[in-house]
């Protein structure tokens, strides 16, 4: 079932579950008890398509979670005690997402990044803006893969994706630069982005409106919250040189998490997964 709740999307569905941002390793586990979650992460020039695989796996009772906008999106391989259930392709959120996850969970997913719904996925994602679908079980051959098999799925989706980008004679190297711009956090305007990479600012936003549904300000604005996380765990509420001041911070961050930077430290019952998983490191 999807509704709406408090401006956020709820879904209620089996088994289904987002989880993000656990940065700079290569093979991580991380346990929020009872959660079992395990990230690889890419290199070289897959790194500009995707962001890192995941795997999570819950076997106890039903729990609900916050997720909070991360500027990525998601393809997500839900299995519900061992039986393929569904695939998901998510788009990109511009606010937070309510999430129930049942007994006997295990997902399997690539996070990615921007770039790759164009040469990856060869489809638009600017009508799944802050939404999903389901796609055939049989998509790139994952209903094959077992819940158990991780390693396999990544290796088998890690050799797809390099022979697809290896094989492309339309790669747009000043989209390639732009991302990983983008993705470094190292926030800069639309402007100075545009004069780097060498693209007009109405070419680069038609563009992000068309295959993504929003603007390329406001995906540096995600980016920007996001990159706020750490330090609001670590209760440092206060802003850096990203925002102009203490109420533009405020107002920025309530935007696009629907709370003050104050409430996502407190993070009551470990609701907002990503601060949690912050915090344990």
């Amino acid at each position: 079932m999807l509704s709406s709740l408090n401006s956020m999307v709820l879904f209620f569905i089996p088994s289904f579950l987002f989880l993000s941002y656990i940065q700079n390793v290569a093979i991580l586990y991380k346990w929020f008890a009872p959660v079992k979650y395990k990230e690889i992460h890419t290199s070289g020039m897959l790194s500009a398509f995707v962001k890192y695989f995941w795997t999570y796996e819950h076997e106890q009772d039903d729990v609900e979670y916050t997720i909070l906008p991360d500027a990525c999106f998601d393809l997500v391989v839900d299995y519900e005690y061992n039986i393929l259930q569904n695939i998901y392709l998510t788009g990109l959120w511009t606010e937070p997402i309510k999430l129930t996850v049942t007994k006997g969970t295990t997902l399997m997913a690539v996070r990615f990044k921007v770039l790759a719904s164009e040469y990856l996925l060869k489809r638009e994602i600017k009508t799944l803006l802050n939404g999903m679908t389901i796609l055939p079980r049989a998509y790139w051959d994952i209903h094959l893969v077992r819940s158990f098999e991780f390693e396999k799925f990544v290796a088998e989706l890690s050799i797809l994706f390099t022979d697809t980008i290896n094989q492309l004679s339309n790669l747009d190297n000043r989209k390639i630069k732009l991302t990983n711009l983008v993705y470094s956090e190292n926030v800069i305007s639309v402007k100075e982005l545009s004069q780097q990479v060498g693209w007009s600012s109405r070419q680069i936003n038609r563009y992000f409106n068309q295959q993504f549904g929003l603007s390329l300000k406001t995906l540096l604005n995600v980016v920007r919250c996001n990159a706020t996380y750490p330090d609001i765990v670590a209760g440092r509420l206060y802003p850096d040189k990203a925002y102009t001041d203490q109420a533009h911070y405020i107002k920025e961050i309530k935007k696009y998490t629907a709370n003050a930077p104050s409430q996502l430290q407190k993070n009551e019952n470990d609701r907002f997964l990503q601060l949690s998983a912050i915090k344990s490191k």
